[in-house]
């Protein structure tokens, strides 16, 4: 079985390493200087599993046909990824791992439907450089089929990748993006600080913005009629939970769980595309709920002032200060 990887970012590396060391036949797809430092001092990777370093095949674009493709780019990178590498995606089968509800829909615009499959990453990692990644947390990868019914090929990736993570197939693979989408949500707010998850989160203030942007979102999504599903490890009760009790209890959740979910510093994902330049995937998260209303600033002014304020982190290459935070959200106002 041959494995192709498009993503030498976080997961894609800590993916690529993980399979390789297994036994795989693995190959990662980067970028010119990803390619170069693990060419030369192979794949290094440290976190929850111990340090090492993993010779992992690496190629600035795919040269052959392969069984399995697995994008891990983000979102925002799927047209471009597909278009450097659509001479040898003609006839594999297309994993896709993105955060958000969109992947699915945007590669079923090159790919026929039946050859798309669909995942959730439950794990978390950091990039820090080209060819080094921390693999933060463990968790479950969720497979299925997102607009069929599960078939045999499903069977076939889960076992490959129960070799190097612990895997859960799905048959309601978008119903729990719905419920990921959520998770991820106060991705953001780091991407503000420009500071770790751990950091930002000690502020309790922070905190309690977290779960303001998550009522705000997690409404509007309701009374569109979508049905968030439970994942494996995180119920669907849990989020139910945040948005109903009172917001200083809830931000007290938020403080307790994200401070302690590494030892090492975790930057989230929105942060780690905006540390290397590139933009980020704000607008699947976030701003999925904002193309869900008719006016972003009245319906879901919260979430569109956060949006507004990554971008200009992006243009700007400047973080806000905390209290710039504060202040732009009146959480002074929102303590309750």
């Amino acid at each position: 079985m041959k494995i192709a990887i498009i993503g030498a970012g976080a997961i894609g590396s800590v993916v690529a390493a993980y399979l390789t060391r297994a036994g795989e036949d693995t190959t990662l797809i980067g970028r010119q200087e990803q390619v170069q430092a693990i060419r030369e001092g192979g794949l290094h990777v440290k976190g929850v599993r111990g340090e090492g370093t993993v010779q992992v095949k690496v190629l600035s674009r795919l040269e052959r046909d392969y069984d399995w493709v697995i994008f891990t780019v983000k979102t925002q990178d799927i047209p471009e990824a597909v278009q450097q590498n659509r001479a040898f995606l003609k006839s594999c089968c297309i994993l896709s791992s993105q955060n958000g509800v969109q992947a699915d829909e945007m590669l079923a615009q090159y790919f026929p439907k039946d050859a798309l499959y669909s995942s959730i990453v439950m794990f978390g990692a950091t990039y820090t450089k080209p060819g080094e990644v921390v693999f933060n947390f463990e968790g479950d990868w969720i497979v299925g089929k997102p607009f069929a019914s599960n078939d045999g090929k499903v069977s076939e990736i889960a076992a490959i990748l129960k070799k190097g993570f612990p895997v859960v197939v799905s048959d309601n693979i978008t119903g729990m993006k719905w419920l990921k989408l959520f998770v991820n949500f106060n991705n953001c707010i780091p991407a503000l600080t420009g500071k770790s998850m751990q950091e930002t989160f000690a502020d309790m203030d922070l905190c309690r913005l977290s779960i303001l942007l998550l009522k705000e979102g997690f409404d509007i999504v309701q009374k569109s009629g979508i049905q968030a599903v439970s994942l494996p490890q995180f119920p669907a009760e849990r989020i139910y939970g945040l948005v109903n009790m009172p917001l200083d209890q809830a931000a007290g959740i938020i403080n307790k769980t994200l401070t302690g979910l590494s030892q090492e510093p975790l930057y989230g994902s929105i942060l780690q595309s905006i540390m290397r330049g590139r933009t980020s995937e704000i607008d699947y998260i976030n701003g999925q709920v904002l193309k869900m209303v008719r006016n972003p600033k009245e319906e879901a002014p919260l979430n569109a002032r956060v949006l507004e304020m990554v971008h200009q982190v992006e243009q700007r290459k400047r973080y806000f200060t905390v209290e710039e935070i504060k202040e732009a959200f009146e959480l002074n106002r929102q303590k309750v």
